[in-house]
Formats: C-alpha cells, structure tokens, sequence
C-alpha cells in the first residue's frame, strides 16, 4: 500500500491506496509540537484501526507547507514504516506545466490539487480550497497551472473576529438560522459563512471571465462541503483531491512499484 501525507497549515490528511483502489483516509489537527515519535505513534494507532500492519505500507508520498513538520515526518515514514518518501518539491515531475513568474514559490498541494483535478475531470477548471487559506487555481484545458488568487480561510476571519474585538466570542462556522442574525453569534455566522460564499461566487464569476464558460469548479479542503450546501457555484465536490493527486504524482515517478529505500 502507498500512504499519501498532505502536511497543511491546519491538518494533516492522510490516505492509503492499493494501487488506483482508495482505503481509509484521515483528517488530524496539525499540531507544530508534535515529535516524530509522537506522530509516529499516532500514525500506527490509526492503522492498527483498520486492521492494517505497518509492513502493509510499502512507500509514502508527501506535500507539505510546513516545512518544520517535513523533516518530522520524513523521519516518522523512515523509523516506522521502513521506506523513504517522495517529497513534492519544485524537482518533482508532476505533469504539470507551472506557468508562472517564480514556480517554486507556488505551494506543492496546490499543484498536486492541478495534477489530480485535470485527470479525473478535465479543464479549464477552478480549483477551491477551503484549507488555513481561501485559495483558487486555475488551469487551462492543457492541464497548465496558469496561477490563481488568495484569501484569508474562513477559520482565520472567524479567530480575528474574536482576537480582535472586545465582545465577540468564538463561534462555530456553520449556517445560521437566517442571512440576519437576530443575535451576535448567529451575525457572526452569516458574515462569516455567507460572506464568504459571496467571495467564492464573485472569485468564480471572474475566472471564468478568463478561463471560458465551460470552466468548471472544483472544490476541495474541510470546509468545502458545508460550502457547497449553500452555493450552487461549486460544481463538483473533492475533499480528498489533493490525497488523490498525491497518487498519481507517485505513480508518474515510480509506478505502483516500491521505490529503493
């Protein structure tokens, strides 16, 4: 099996695949104190979960925006699962043409997000992350990264607003009952959810200025389905685009074959 590790500012997602064939995939909290063998010993009660032994996992593959917590888990896949893990980096064949100023400054989970979105559904698309960050990608039909915008993700708006002010609190990010909160929290709700909503529809309104009416929305990251429940702009749902992605770029290097360790 091949675990795939999509190391984000806010989780760690992790899935195994045997050959094209997904199995179990989780979703932690990225925690920056963590110790290799602290993760390493989470990552071992999550296979013993599901039955699975750690010689069961032949490689890994890697992404991450973290780069304190890269070695660590470059470490963790060396001591506890025996193999060396392919780390996306700017070197890395992906099949994707980056056509922008400076390539290597653009994030590996965004181009593994490119890579998994033009094999299974095509382009020109825009992909939607609803990761730490708000990010939008867009890729030409040709399946090039052409480049994309950035935005504050909604759990950032959500700690400012309570950091920030002297009276309002933390709140959950889920649907009011109604557009006008009839109280602070669920005010904080709706600017927050449907504020939000109304960033996306107006970001996808002019990509597809740019990219051609059949462009086609795609999103992804933990907070991409409560979106899609309010939206209609976002056409396809893919929580796990960048685990997928991650197989593929494995695979275009490796094959499904064990790399030398």
């Amino acid at each position: 099996m091949l675990l795939c590790i999509d190391i984000g500012n806010t989780n760690i997602t992790l899935g195994l695949y045997q050959a094209e064939t997904p199995g179990p995939r989780w979703r932690l909290a990225t925690t920056h104190e963590r110790m290799p063998d602290e993760f390493g010993v989470q990552l071992l009660g999550l296979l013993a979960h599901k039955q699975i032994l750690p010689q069961q996992v032949q490689a890994a593959v890697m992404a991450s925006v973290v780069p304190p917590l890269t070695g660590r888990w470059v470490q963790v896949c060396r001591e506890y699962l025996d193999c060396e893990p392919l780390v996306i980096d700017a070197s890395t064949p992906t099949g994707v043409r980056v056509l922008v100023d400076d390539p290597p400054s653009v994030g590996a989970d965004r181009i593994v997000d490119a890579a998994a979105a033009h094999r299974f559904y095509g382009g020109p698309a825009c992909i939607v992350d609803f990761g730490t960050a708000t990010t939008f990608d867009a890729l030409s039909a040709t399946g090039d990264y052409l480049g994309g915008a950035i935005a504050p993700g909604i759990g950032i708006a959500a700690e400012a607003l309570s950091q920030r002010t002297a009276k309002l609190p933390r709140v959950e990010i889920a649907a009011p009952p109604s557009p006008i909160g009839r109280n602070t929290v669920h005010a904080m709700q709706s600017g927050l959810l449907y504020g939000y909503i109304g960033l996306v529809e107006g970001m996808i309104t002019r990509f597809r200025a740019e990219l051609g009416p059949e462009m086609k929305v795609i999103a992804t990251g933990g907070l991409a389905e409560l979106v899609a429940r309010h939206t209609p702009v976002l056409e396809i749902i893919a929580p796990w685009l960048t685990l997928d992605g991650l197989r593929l770029i494995y695979e275009l290097n490796f094959g499904t074959h064990k790399p030398n360790q």
